[in-house]
């Protein structure tokens, strides 16, 4: 993938995000996937054990909406910046993300509030 395509993808990623659009965000995960975030001590193994833990946390997620703000290449994937809005509390996040067959076979994510 180009630079401009990881951007593409990272946009549609965020949007589906925001949309808490489970179909969509499955599709962008590697069956063997892992991922980290700040409520996943372990991180979580495999697209199954991802789309079960996005199930249970979309729920209890107010609305919110994910701004792309950079993107950095690096051998294998991407490094993206973005913001979040929830209701008054707004984020800055970045996202580690390796790519293969373009899909997401890894991915952490780290935040603070701003």
């Amino acid at each position: 993938m180009t630079l401009d395509e990881k951007s593409a993808f990272n946009d549609r990623w965020l949007q589906a995000w925001t949309d808490k659009d489970i179909p969509a965000l499955e599709a962008m995960y590697a069956a063997d996937c892992t991922y980290n975030d700040a409520s996943t001590a372990n991180g979580l193994t495999g697209r199954a054990a991802l789309i079960g833990y996005l199930h249970a946390m979309f729920p209890r997620v107010p609305a919110w909406r994910y701004e792309p703000d950079a993107i950095w290449e690096i051998e294998g994937g991407y490094v993206a910046r973005w913001f979040c809005q929830m209701g008054e509390v707004r984020l800055r996040g970045l996202d580690f993300v390796l790519l293969k067959d373009g899909q997401i076979i890894h991915n952490e994510v780290y935040t603070h509030t701003l």
